[in-house]
This record gives C-alpha cells, sequence and structure tokens, in this order.
C-alpha cells in the first residue's frame, strides 16, 4: 500500500509542477511518520524517501534510538522548551521555532554536543487560536536577524499550517503570505532557501505558492489508528 501511495504522490507532485512550470526536484517529500512504527518507515525508505517528520519529542527520541541517521529527522510539532534537549539531539531539521526563548534554548543545547541544527520558523499565518507561531512581521524580522548570526544554529526557512476549512482561497493565502515573508526577509538580507508548507489535503496548492517541503502523513501511510500508537516500534 504504501509503495503504491507514494507513486501515485509523485505522479500528483510532478503533474502539479509541470503546470506551474516547476522542477520536482526542488520539493521535498517529507514523511509524517507519527503513530507508525519502525516498519512502515523502512517501507517509505525502500521507495527513495529519506526525510521523516515527528510531532513528538519521544517519539522522535524513540524512532532515532532504533533508526539513527538512516533517515533525516523532522520535528514538526509544537516545541516545549523543556523539550528542546531531546529534540536537538535526534532532529535534523526544527520546524516549530515559534519564540526567540526556543532559539536561545536551541544553539545552547547544539552547542553543548558540536551541532549546527537547522530550523525554520514556525509562522501564524491564520487567526485559529490552536495553531501556534509567529504573527508579527517586526517579531519575525527580529527574531531571524537573531537567528543567522547564531553559532550553532542555521535558520534554514518558515514553516506555516494552513487554516482548517475547506476554503482554498483562505489556505492560498495563507502560503501566499508565508512565501511573500520570504521575500520581504530577502529585502532585509535573509536569504533563506525552505518554505515548509502544504499537507495531504493542500498539498498542490503549496506547490503553486512555492512550498519547497511537504508535510505528508495520510496520503504515504493512510489513516492513523490512534488506539493503537508506538506499538510497532
Amino acid at each position: 500500500m504504501i509503495a503504491d501511495n507514494i507513486r501515485s504522490l509523485r505522479d500528483r507532485i510532478a503533474e502539479k509542477c509541470i503546470k506551474v512550470n516547476r522542477n520536482p526536484e526542488e520539493i521535498k517529500i517529507i514523511a509524517v511518520s507519527k503513530n507508525f512504527g519502525v516498519n512502515e518507515i523502512l517501507e517509505t525508505l525502500k521507495e527513495g524517501i529519506h526525510d521523516f517528520g515527528e510531532n513528538k519529542a519521544q517519539d522522535l527520541d524513540a524512532k532515532f534510538a532504533n533508526l539513527g541517521n538512516k533517515v533525516t529527522w523532522h520535528f514538526i510539532g509544537h516545541l516545549q522548551r523543556n523539550k528542546v534537549r531531546f529534540v536537538v539531539n535526534s532532529a535534523d531539521y526544527i520546524h516549530s521555532v515559534d519564540s526567540l526563548q526556543i532559539a536561545m534554548e536551541i544553539n545552547k543545547r547544539a552547542e553543548k554536543i558540536n551541532k549546527v541544527q537547522k530550523i525554520l520558523l514556525q509562522i501564524k499565518t491564520s487567526n485559529e487560536e490552536t495553531k501556534s507561531g509567529i504573527s508579527n512581521e517586526n517579531e519575525i524580522i527580529d527574531i531571524a536577524n537573531y537567528c543567522k548570526d547564531l553559532k550553532n544554529t542555521e535558520l534554514a526557512g518558515l514553516m506555516t499550517i494552513s487554516p482548517l476549512t475547506d476554503d482554498q482561497n483562505l489556505v492560498r493565502k495563507s502560503f501566499k503570505y508565508l512565501s511573500n515573508l520570504k521575500d520581504n526577509l530577502k529585502s532585509n538580507g535573509i536569504f533563506l532557501n525552505e518554505l515548509s508548507m502544504g499537507m495531504t489535503d493542500d498539498f498542490e496548492i503549496a506547490i503553486e505558492e512555492g512550498a519547497t517541503m511537504l508535510r505528508i502523513g495520510t496520503a504515504i501511510f493512510g489513516e492513523r489508528d490512534y488506539s493503537n500508537k508506538m506499538d510497532k516500534l
């Protein structure tokens, strides 16, 4: 099932890229493996996907203990300060940096293990109270300027989660804002490579608006069984 799903996903990405004159090689698929185990990750690896996303520090830590650096790990969930040391130990990328304090803690922990931690700033692009992220543009610029000069932190890009809605115009507005923000930061001397946006239900719009990282779970692994959490590690 996973192999068939990945082939279908790649076909959809390629088709959309052709329509908007983009190269599919510019777009990284991050397989969101939360609530799935090592066996599913290994099956996905066989299909040439090497990037995996986890949203809880303890789950990332457990899977890293099994697989280590066989894959590229992305932490995509809300990050609490007391969990930073665990995530820095395992993650290649942290997508969810939403405050100066978290950035400083990541840099401190990375320095202790002689690591340069790649991070993305999480930007809040909707009014939903359940969404985390930085929303004030001046604050975003200030944090980005601070991060780009840190010795043990590499600011790689921006991340957002689109609003939970069937209105594609609102989804597009969210992604367009992130893309424009990247351009605005460039005009302020902050050059970023990555736009992490788009999931199973909206990745095609994200591609149209410039996404370089797609966080895909259901379209690869199928629906999650939350009653069976992590029993396959």
